[in-house]
């Protein structure tokens, strides 16, 4: 089974007339739905409120095929975002964390909630910023049985991170242990300033992973690990806005794998490497198309480009 560890959330989403939508969100929250929405269902763990933001939260989870692996709501209210999006689709977010639910999960309460069948975990966003839930994160993945492939999105808020030491810090721990780094172009300048991203995911490299990929907007997909190196071209596609892309490559990635039953040990495959990336471009683009984080079904995916073998 797959894991996936961190943040639900509301996005406030107000496009460039002003207008105010609502639409649940948080990327780790975007992927399982991702990966359940795929044809696998994976176990979401995160807190979510007892307000009524957290029970639509949860609502959504159970339409989307995902396990809530902790149930049990909080007081605390649903942890908010603002998304500014401009007239190219692009968006910006702001963030209201203090006293919110996505935080409250200490270690005792994560490590009893993940499933005992494991194959992957993914982790990443404001799970590895807000506290306690982020050093808890970091805590559990280092003691998860090396057969376990772990999938890392930093997806890089600056805006919410308060102490970046303690945050770089906690980086590098997650990429000593992880198998692939899930990473945009902003991420990486982020994380290694001043570095062009193809040197910067060769730093990342360096660090651990075995695999690093790389998305870019518009321009192809990348994928690097020590000695293979190759591009995938997004197919063009109507842009609506691209809130919940990036988590939805990283969902769609990890399900293609899982899949086909393959491991950590399979990473270096450059073919295999090629086909997952692919799916997960294609299931990228797609969310583009609609407004806010909605990534497509198994169904809608059938004859696309890594996704041939549905249509069979």
């Amino acid at each position: 089974m797959i894991a996936v560890i961190g943040e639900a959330l509301i996005d406030l989403i107000v496009d460039p007339e002003g207008q105010i939508d609502t639409s649940p969100g948080g990327g780790p929250f975007n992927v399982a739905r991702t990966v359940g929405r795929l044809g696998l269902r994976p176990a979401f763990v995160g807190r979510f409120s007892a307000d009524g933001f957290g029970t639509m939260l949860r609502r959504v989870l159970n339409q989307d095929n995902v396990c809530i692996a902790v149930p049990e709501p909080v007081e605390a209210p649903t942890t908010l975002a603002v998304v500014e999006v401009d007239r190219d689709g692009l968006a910006k977010y702001r963030f209201y964390l203090d006293g919110t639910s996505a935080a409250d999960l200490d270690r005792m309460r994560l490590s009893a909630a993940l499933p005992r069948d494991l194959t992957a975990v993914h982790v990443g966003t404001l799970g590895l910023v807000m506290e306690p839930i982020a050093d808890s994160v970091v805590s559990v993945i280092e003691d998860l049985p090396g057969e376990v492939l772990l999938m890392a999105d930093p997806n890089c808020r600056p805006g919410a991170i308060r102490d970046e030491k303690r945050y770089r810090d906690r980086i590098a721990r997650v990429l000593h242990r992880a198998d692939v780094v899930k990473v945009s172009a902003e991420d990486l300048e982020y994380l290694v300033p001043g570095v062009p991203p193809h040197a910067a995911a060769r730093t990342l490299l360096e660090k651990g992973p075995t695999l690093v990929l790389i998305t870019e907007g518009a321009r192809p997909a990348r994928a690097l690990t020590a000695d293979e190196e190759l591009e995938v071209p997004v197919p063009p596609m109507p842009v609506v806005d691209t809130i919940g892309a990036g988590d939805a490559f990283g969902g769609a990635f990890l399900s293609w794998w899982a899949g086909h039953g393959l491991a950590a040990s399979d990473l270096r495959d450059p073919v295999l490497l090629r086909q997952a990336t692919a799916a997960a471009v294609e299931v990228s683009a797609l969310t583009c198309t609609q407004p806010g984080a909605e990534p497509p079904w198994e169904s809608e995916l059938a004859g696309r480009p890594g996704w041939e073998w549905l249509a069979g």
